[in-house]
C-alpha cells in the first residue's frame, strides 16, 4: 500500500513527453533536413542570422519541421512565441492572442512569433484578421501547411509572407534521425537493419510519424523482454500500416497527376507503379476508375474508341466484385491506356470549340438546318435547301455548309496518325476533296 507522500509523489508526476518533443532541435545545426533552407548561406539560415525577422510561410508535407523552426526563430529573435492550431482556435483565440502579443510590446519592447499551424484551415475573415497586427509589426506571422498557398491563404496575407517549401526527409536523413533517437532517448533494444529499413519505410519522409513508431516499439520490447527488435516483431507490434498518405492533400493530387502523366508517357509499369501506389495508401478505387475514364477520353481519345469501352467496363465490375478483386479490372485498364495509341485531338478540339463560343456572338441556325414540323415553317423556308446526306454519292452532300452563316472558317479537329485517327484523317481529307470539286463545279 503506498503511502500518502508516495501517493501525492506519483500524482504530482510530469507527463511523459512524446519522443518527438524530446528530441525536438534546440538550434538550426541541430535540424535534420531541409538543409536548401538551413544550410550554410540559405534563405532561413541567412534570415535566422540577421536577426531581422520577417513574416513567412512554411509549406510541406506533415512532420518535416515546420513547428520546430517556427520555434526555433522565437528563440533566434528573442521574440514571445504564440502557437495557434487553425483546427483548435476561433475568432476569440485570435483576439487573445493579438491583445497578448500588442501587451507584450507595449511593456517589453519584444516583439511576437505567431505560429499559426494549418493556417489554410482558417476561412478568409479569419485570415484577414491577421493583417493589421501584421503590417503594424505586432506580430511576425508564420504559417504553416500542408496545401498549396497559392491556392489555400489570402492574397493580402500572401503577399505580406514568404513561402519557403519545405521537403519530406529523405532516407538518409531518418537513419540519422533514428540513431540520434536511440542515443538520446534511451532505447535498449538491438535494431536489425532489415527493422530499421522497415521503419523507415513505415515513416515515408515523416520525422514525427518515425518517432512515434519507434517509442511504440521501445514500448512493445520492453512488454515482451525482448533486446532484439527484426523485421517480424516490427510488423507484430504495429496495429496497421502507417505509410502517409493524405486524401485531400497535394500529396494526393501529386500522385494522381504522376498515374496521368505515366499512361499519357505511354509507361505501363510506371502506371501501374503509381495506381497500386495511391491503392495502398487508401484512395478509393472508384475514384481512381473515374480518372482512368478521364484518361481514355483526353489522352487516347478515338484513337483508340475502345478505351472508354474498357474504363467503364473496369468500374462496372468493381463496382460488382469491390476489393480487391475489382481492383485487377482497374489495372488492367489503367495498363490498357498506357499502351493504347495517344490522342488528344478531341480534347484539344473540344476547349477550342468552348473557348470560341465563349467568346462568339449568338449566331442564328441557317434556314436550310432548320427543323419544320409546321406548315407555317415550311413556307418560312425552313429546311427547304437541305439536302438529305444519304441520297448523296457516298453518303455525303459534297460542298455542304453545316455552320452559321457568315461564320469564319475554323478547324478544331486534327486527327493524330495514330490508331484509328489515321483512318479517321484518310476520311475526312478525302470528304475534303469532294468539298472542293463540288465548288469548282459550282463556280
Amino acid at each position: 500500500m503506498p503511502t500518502l507522500s508516495e501517493s501525492k509523489d506519483l500524482f504530482a508526476a510530469t507527463p511523459h513527453a512524446p519522443l518527438a518533443e524530446l528530441l525536438r532541435p534546440k538550434s538550426l545545426d541541430e535540424v535534420i533536413g531541409q538543409s536548401h533552407l538551413v544550410g550554410p548561406g540559405k534563405p532561413l539560415r541567412l534570415a535566422f542570422e540577421s536577426k531581422t525577422p520577417h513574416s513567412m510561410i512554411f509549406w510541406g508535407p506533415p512532420g518535416v519541421g515546420k513547428t520546430t523552426l517556427a520555434r526555433l526563430m522565437a528563440d533566434a529573435f528573442d521574440a514571445d512565441f504564440i502557437a495557434l492550431s487553425a483546427v483548435f482556435s476561433g475568432v476569440k483565440d485570435i483576439r487573445e492572442a493579438m491583445q497578448r502579443a500588442e501587451l507584450t510590446l507595449a511593456q517589453s519592447g519584444r516583439r511576437t512569433i505567431l505560429f499559426v499551424d494549418e493556417v489554410h484551415r482558417f476561412n478568409k475573415a479569419q485570415q484577414d484578421a491577421f493583417l493589421p497586427y501584421v503590417e503594424q509589426g505586432v506580430v511576425t506571422f508564420v504559417g504553416a501547411t500542408t496545401e498549396n498557398p497559392s491556392f489555400e491563404v489570402n492574397s493580402a496575407l500572401l503577399s505580406r509572407a514568404a513561402v519557403y517549401v519545405l521537403k519530406s526527409l529523405s532516407e538518409d536523413e531518418l537513419k540519422q534521425l533514428f540513431e540520434r533517437a536511440r542515443e538520446k532517448a534511451f532505447v535498449d533494444a538491438e535494431f536489425a537493419d532489415d527493422a530499421r529499413d522497415r521503419l523507415v519505410g513505415y515513416a515515408d519522409g515523416d520525422a514525427r510519424r518515425l518517432l512515434n513508431v519507434l517509442e511504440t516499439i521501445k514500448t512493445a520490447a520492453a512488454t515482451a523482454g525482448t533486446q532484439q527488435v527484426d523485421a517480424a516483431f516490427l510488423e507484430a507490434a504495429l496495429a496497421s500500416d502507417l505509410r502517409r498518405f493524405d486524401k485531400g492533400g497535394d500529396a494526393f493530387y501529386d500522385q494522381i497527376s504522376a498515374l496521368h502523366k505515366s499512361v499519357r508517357g505511354s509507361n505501363p509499369d510506371a502506371a501501374l507503379y503509381w495506381f497500386v501506389r495511391m491503392l495502398d495508401g487508401g484512395a478509393d478505387p472508384l475514384y481512381l476508375g473515374r480518372r482512368v475514364v478521364r484518361m481514355a477520353s483526353e489522352d487516347v481519345g478515338l484513337a483508340d474508341p475502345r478505351a472508354l469501352e474498357v474504363a467503364l467496363a473496369a468500374c462496372q465490375t468493381y463496382e460488382r466484385l469491390g476489393s480487391p478483386e475489382g481492383e485487377l479490372a482497374l489495372a488492367n485498364a489503367v495498363l490498357y491506356m498506357a499502351v493504347a495509341p495517344k490522342s488528344n485531338a478531341g480534347y484539344v478540339a473540344y476547349n477550342a470549340a468552348r473557348a470560341f463560343i465563349g467568346k462568339d456572338k449568338s449566331r442564328p441556325v441557317p434556314e436550310h438546318l432548320r427543323n419544320a414540323p409546321t406548315r407555317l415553317m415550311k413556307e418560312l423556308g425552313f429546311g427547304r435547301e437541305y439536302r438529305y446526306a444519304h441520297d448523296e454519292p457516298e453518303a455525303y452532300a459534297a460542298g455542304e455548309s453545316y455552320f452559321p452563316d457568315g461564320m469564319p472558317r475554323v478547324e478544331w479537329y486534327v486527327p493524330t496518325p495514330r490508331g484509328l485517327e489515321q483512318k479517321i484523317a484518310d476520311k475526312l481529307a478525302h470528304l475534303r476533296e469532294l468539298d472542293r470539286k463540288a465548288k469548282s463545279k459550282a463556280k
